[in-house]
């Protein structure tokens, strides 16, 4: 049998269950797209104490047949404990070798583990670092911001390991080639993706029935326009101030969607009971990627109201659905997304996304799906991912790199 390279992908997730996160549907992208030139592994976490932790199973997933060791069990990631979920997955991660020719990190920390395996490492940046840690605000959005100086003291001890570092962002891409200039040639962009067999528009007509018919099984009025919220009810992501601006937004027949779930869940509850926005809101939970697709279909705008990002992918997979999308100044997204494919807000404000939502209400002809679209047409996983892989390859064939002992 011919030999394959071996990738190996490290995340504390489980891809048979919903979890909410960007990074997780990066990672079903990179398994759903692999040539079939290489053996795909994943070390992710198990969902119940049935399901037997570190012992590899052969199985498949999005039509691909894998390797998946589960290092621990948890019940749901989606709302955070006590103890971080990723310095559970680090501390079983330890002590062990699970090296392969390729090894892709999603999180520093479990790199503490993998100092001494052999093969080649890639570490993604998935947030605008300096922001995220230096930035002022909730302390509580991430641990780290109450102790910067152990941070990047930790990216100095463990970053010369990886032989790239890349970036969805290109401030971060700027901040890590300047802190650290030895690896500057290893620090790269990196364009986030989104899956296109998942993600497309529909004609004007099926839109508008399948906005009807949601509006109807809701109990709305069929005129109703739908804004949508997707993605992880966290600090982070401020869905506080999108309540607070639905309340402030003088339009008729508009009613919020939020496909999410998180730490601010009850939160959220008690701030729209509160607003007595209770009629004009819909919480759906935690939902799978097929059904937030549909969801972004029907949609007339989706918004973002974070304090820091990466390069969101809910933006790309809305605009991919030909929906024009509000969100705050942060991140990527002001960078590429254009007059006629959404609005960012000059303010991180009440009433700045209350003023940039109805400016997408009102005037949506001036945001047609066609234009969403060609905007994130680059990020498509078929083409992207597709590009790595071939790349990847390319340095495999060359160095014929082995899976070597630790």
């Amino acid at each position: 049998m011919k030999q394959k390279p071996v990738l190996t992908i490290f995340y504390q997730f489980n891809p048979w269950h919903s979890t909410i996160g960007g990074i997780q549907s990066l990672i079903v992208n990179f398994i759903k797209y692999a040539p079939s030139e290489f053996e795909v592994r994943l070390v992710g976490t198990g969902a119940d104490k049935i399901q037997p932790t570190l012992e590899w199973q052969v199985t498949e997933f999005a039509g691909k047949e894998i390797s998946f060791l589960p290092l621990l069990n948890i019940s749901n990631d989606n709302v955070r404990s006590l103890i971080p979920t990723t310095i559970k997955y680090t501390n079983a991660l330890m002590r062990r070798c699970l090296a392969s020719d390729f090894m892709h990190f999603h999180r520093l920390e479990p790199t503490f583990a993998s100092r001494n395996w052999l093969g080649e490492k890639t570490l993604f940046i998935h947030n605008d670092i300096q922001t995220q840690v230096l930035g002022k605000g909730d302390r509580k959005a991430i641990g780290w911001r109450q102790f910067p100086a152990a941070y990047f003291a930790m990216e100095r001890f463990l970053l010369p390991q990886f032989r790239e570092i890349l970036s969805c962002n290109s401030n971060a891409v700027k901040f890590y080639q300047e802190r650290y200039p030895l690896l500057k040639e290893r620090v790269a962009y990196v364009k986030n993706t989104y899956d296109d067999a998942v993600f497309y528009p529909l004609s004007k007509e099926e839109r508008d029935i399948n906005r009807r018919e949601l509006a109807r099984k809701l109990g709305l009025a069929e005129t109703t326009r739908f804004i949508l919220f997707a993605g992880r009810l966290h600090p982070q992501k401020d869905p506080l101030l999108l309540v607070r601006s639905l309340a402030a937004l003088n339009e008729r027949d508009v009613h919020l969607l939020i496909a999410g779930d998180g730490e601010l869940a009850g939160d959220m509850r008690s701030e729209i009971a509160w607003l007595g926005q209770s009629k004009r809101v819909t919480m759906l939970g935690s939902l799978p990627a097929k059904e937030v697709a549909k969801l972004y279909r029907l949609s007339n705008v989706c918004v973002l109201t974070s304090k820091y990002e990466g390069l969101p992918l809910v933006v790309l997979e809305a605009l991919a659905s030909g929906t024009p999308v509000v969100t705050t100044e942060c991140g990527e997204t002001p960078k590429f997304l254009t007059t006629e494919s959404g609005i960012v807000c000059s303010q991180s404000t009440v009433q700045g996304v209350a003023s940039a939502l109805t400016e997408v209400l009102k005037d949506s002809d001036n945001f047609l799906p066609e234009s969403c679209v060609k905007v994130a047409s680059p990020y498509a996983a078929s083409k992207v991912v597709k590009n790595i892989y071939t790349d990847m390859f390319k340095r495999w064939e060359m160095k014929k790199i082995s899976l070597l002992p630790c």
